[in-house]
């Protein structure tokens, strides 16, 4: 890195982060940090969307898992998160919104009780901070190699950019993150796709990938590119692609990152609109990102042919040791700029995210309900800084087995939680069988980690366990309801009654009166299911 390259890469994120600070000014209620009081039109929405989603882990790990197991269980991971905004935009979040909803959790306890609103709260702040932790160790990554800056001056930079999005966070609540994130997805963008075409050049195309890749293994090509080519182990291609579908599908659904945003619109159509340029953007970003490591694997046929010490011969170094050989002076600046907006943009997005749970679900519900408008904004201005650094926590762990024990322990409990906002929003099941469902979806999901002998063939399957998960707690829901009994259509208890509700219910009253009536209410769904297809259509090309 040229001082030029340094010289490009702050003064596109410092401008950012300056303009972050001043539109923290505007930030004077509870309302304003939390939703932006509803003020957000579709595409500043759309934009924050998209960078939320997308991180240095997507770039970094993302691509390193490409490298080793080639594109196809990726596929179905970006047709789930498409598919699964537009489900949540069109048809989950959008009662929420009319609800006057500050978080997705409420919806749980309107819906099967304050157990399992409490519950998601803290299974958010789990692998949310968990999410963050993988982060900071992926930009830890690009400084080491990038930089070749030893682990104190990569670690450092890390806390000054973990510290810096803490301040303007804590200030502005979603008010300045959203737009600041609209802004680095830009730098993201541009900086993705001039990394891809870089590569692009220097592997000669797609016949020159092919070519350099059947060269270092016959057939490599096709085992890594999917292309037209049945596989040998179809069932386990299908679970693997249903598993990355879910992961997909319930980040849209269950993160709170995604619902903030949403119902921070100003209207009911930006809302669901918002959708739209966040998954164009994700289908494009998302194939250049993964090619990367398959282009890496040309260039680099086994990990131990990687010009770095052997502690950094790994799938996740391909990505900023790429930057360092096929960047000039400039593009290379441009390249880490888009990094470094990433981890910014994540790191704001769930800061204010997990704040917003634990004080509005957890603090304002159940230790003090009747806090006014401004301590309320207070300790959510506190908390947001503790769960970033927090989050630190996770790194010792992250070069050993726990992380994958970890991520596995989410699974466990996020998967039945998106069960119950879909079995919540399309059926009648009753309002106690939420409960049941959860505990025994999640008994399923520890039970396969702690005992996997105790399970029966495919049971035991790592990833056919996200079919199976879904199944046991949907499964239990019904019958608990037949037991039971159905919920009325349409019903939802609202036990709290606090003044937060009361006055976003009559905030989104007067947004639904003012909606302006002359736009296509089909097109968002309409441009929605267009984009469906074409990640379908993707799907089949990479079979």
């Amino acid at each position: 890195m040229t001082p030029i390259d340094w010289g490009i890469v702050i003064l596109f994120n410092g401008v950012i982060v300056v303009y972050g600070l001043l539109r923290a000014r505007q930030t004077q209620t509870s309302s304003d940090w939390f939703l932006a009081g509803r003020s957000l039109p579709w595409w500043i929405v759309g934009l924050s969307l998209w960078a939320t989603a997308i991180d240095s882990s997507d770039l970094v790990a993302d691509s390193g898992f490409t490298y080793e197991t080639g594109i196809m269980y990726f596929v179905g991971n970006w047709l789930g998160g498409v598919t699964g905004w537009v489900v949540a935009a069109n048809f989950i979040f959008l009662p929420m919104y009319r609800a006057g909803m500050y978080t997705n959790a409420e919806y749980l306890e309107a819906r099967f009780g304050v157990a399992a609103r409490v519950i998601s709260v803290f299974v958010q702040v789990q692998y949310r901070t968990l999410i963050l932790g993988i982060i900071a160790n992926t930009m830890y990554l690009v400084f080491a190699i990038v930089c070749g800056w030893d682990d104190v001056s990569s670690w450092t930079c890390v806390v000054a950019i973990a510290l810096l999005a803490s301040v303007y966070t804590a200030l502005g609540g979603l008010k300045s993150v959203a737009i600041t994130d609209a802004m680095q997805t830009i730098i993201m963008v541009v900086g993705a796709l001039v990394f891809f075409f870089l590569l692009w050049g220097k592997v000669g195309g797609w016949s020159g990938l092919e070519t350099r890749l059947d060269a270092h293994q016959p057939g490599l090509a096709n085992e890594l590119l999917h292309i037209g080519t049945p596989t040998e182990n179809v069932p386990d291609i299908v679970w693997g692609c249903f598993s990355f579908f879910i992961i997909g599908f319930m980040y849209a659904i269950v993160n709170h990152t995604q619902s903030m945003r949403l119902f921070g619109s100003r209207s009911e159509w930006d809302l669901r609109m918002a959708v739209v340029p966040a998954s164009a953007i994700l289908l494009v970003t998302t194939f250049t990102n993964l090619m990367v490591g398959i282009m890496g694997r040309g260039l680099y046929p086994e990990l131990s042919a990687l010009p770095l010490d052997e502690s950094l011969q790994k799938g996740d170094s391909i990505y900023p040791l790429l930057i360092t050989e096929v960047a000039t002076v400039g593009l290379k600046g441009l390249i880490v700029a888009g990094v470094v907006a990433s981890i910014f943009s994540t790191f704001d997005s769930i800061g204010s995210t997990l704040s917003s749970l634990l004080v509005r679900d957890v603090y304002a519900r159940l230790v003090k309900r009747d806090g006014d408008d401004r301590h309320y904004l207070r300790v959510g201005r506190w908390l947001t800084p503790v769960i970033i650094f927090g989050s630190f926590g996770y790194v010792p762990f992250m070069g050993g087995g726990m992380l994958l024990y970890y991520l596995d322990l989410v699974g466990a409990f996020v998967v039945p939680l998106l069960t119950m906002y879909l079995m919540g929003s399309f059926t009648r099941v009753h309002r106690r069988s939420g409960s049941i469902g959860l505990i025994l979806g999640v008994v399923y999901g520890l039970g396969r980690l702690v005992w996997p002998d105790l399970y029966p063939g495919i049971l035991a399957d790592k990833f056919a366990a996200y079919f199976f998960t879904i199944l046991a707690t949907a499964g239990t829901m019904v019958i608990a309801s037949l037991v039971t009994g159905w919920q009325p259509r349409g019903e939802l208890l609202h036990e709290e009654q606090s003044g937060w509700l009361r006055q976003s219910q009559l905030v989104a009253r007067q947004l639904a009166i003012s909606e302006d009536k002359s736009r296509s209410d089909a097109l968002p769904l309409t441009l929605g299911i267009i984009l469906i297809a074409v990640a379908v259509g993707l799907v089949v090309l990479f079979w």
